[in-house]
């Protein structure tokens, strides 16, 4: 299983939720999370994506960091069991 595939199926499984999974690219600041997800109530999480086993680097950990600071919810995913978690968590937030 590639981050591609993982990817994929994460969008499409955000879509059967009536949401949007943006790809999310920063010409201002390196080290964002690849996917901010939009789920319908106003719900927003963010997501970066990964090869199975692999972890963010340090720059993403940062980034990941800043972000829950500012309390939006940050996921690392790299196995297709977590994506259905992962929004069912974005979404009763």
């Amino acid at each position: 299983m590639l981050e591609k595939q993982i990817e994929t199926t994460f969008v499409k499984a955000t879509h059967q939720r009536g949401g949007l999974c943006l790809k999310f690219i920063s010409p201002s600041m390196a080290g964002v999370p690849d996917r901010l997800v939009l789920l319908p109530d106003g719900h927003m999480g963010f997501v970066e994506m990964k090869d199975p086993g692999k972890h963010p680097r340090p720059l993403q950990v940062q980034r990941l960091n800043q972000l829950k600071q500012l309390g939006f919810q940050v996921f690392v995913c790299d196995q297709l069991d977590q994506i259905g978690g992962m929004i069912d968590a974005i979404q009763t937030a």
